[in-house]
């Protein structure tokens, strides 16, 4: 076997992988109209060996900074605390991370972020009253 038929059976047995295909391959095909295998195949000649290794647990991540600014954009903190600046900086940051565990912990994300906007609403009261 020569090297690159070497390298083409690593990167599939990494992306061939249970939990590849259940939390990255499967979800973005659909997402982006398209097969398994063309996504697979995009993967491969974007990343490196050392790059798909890790790329699972980069995946992981990004969903919570991806939520968090979900957060921040659906309960307009951006214009709160930096535009306007009535707000502090951190209990924005406080509310958005509040917020991120409810979601992870299975609530869903309608209701938290119902929940989020009444908060929202009692802190910029509470800043109201100095």
């Amino acid at each position: 076997m020569d090297d690159d038929a070497r390298l083409k059976l690593m990167q599939n047995r990494i992306i061939k992988s249970y939990a590849w295909q259940r939390d990255i391959i499967v979800p973005l095909s659909k997402e982006f109209d398209c097969t398994t295998e063309e996504l697979e195949e995009l993967f491969f000649s974007l990343f490196d060996l050392d790059s798909l290794e890790n790329l699972h647990g980069t995946f992981d991540s990004a969903k919570d900074i991806c939520l968090y600014q979900k957060f921040n954009a659906d309960l307009r903190l951006c214009w709160f605390i930096d535009t306007l600046e009535i707000l502090p900086r951190e209990k924005g940051k406080d509310l958005r991370y509040k917020l991120v565990q409810e979601v992870k912990n299975g609530k869903s994300y309608e209701d938290v972020l119902k929940e989020g906007r009444l908060e929202l609403f009692q802190l910029l009261k509470d800043e109201a009253k100095y």
